[in-house]
């Protein structure tokens, strides 16, 4: 017997990925997400929850609506297509690039404010030893 596709509200697939109504509207106004439609009412299947998975974590990334949507229709399309695979493969090497040098500047940015962070204790401490000498 064959179970029917489990589905969702847009309440529902906002709820499960803490984002707004408007946000999931904007995406579908889009053409990133299509819902069915029943009367007034969006249902969203699988693909669409897939899918928006997938443009938040871009956008978290980075990627620009553009790139995401390039990137997330690939989803849809058959594999193996040689101009999208080295798309894709394009924006992953750029990406990670992106990303590296990143995480470069954060672990510098942190080393720095170890460093002002020990300075400022040192100069407290010395502060406090001064003022307990003097009283």
């Amino acid at each position: 017997m064959h179970k029917p596709a489990q589905t969702w509200s847009i309440a529902e697939l906002a709820t499960q990925y803490d984002v707004t109504l408007r946000t999931i509207r904007f995406y579908e106004d889009r053409g990133l997400l299509t819902p069915e439609r029943r009367g007034t009412v969006r249902v969203y299947h699988p693909r669409d929850r897939v899918r928006l998975g997938l443009i938040l974590r871009g956008k978290r990334l980075g990627f620009s609506l553009d790139e995401i949507a390039t990137i997330v229709d690939m989803y849809d399309a058959e594999p193996g297509e040689e101009g999208q695979l080295v798309y894709l493969l394009d924006q992953i090497t750029t990406r990670r690039a992106d990303l590296e040098q990143r995480r470069q500047d954060i672990d510098e940015t942190l080393q720095e404010l170890a460093d002002v962070e020990a300075r400022c204790q040192a100069d407290l401490k010395a502060l406090r030893s001064r003022q307990r000498a003097s009283s």
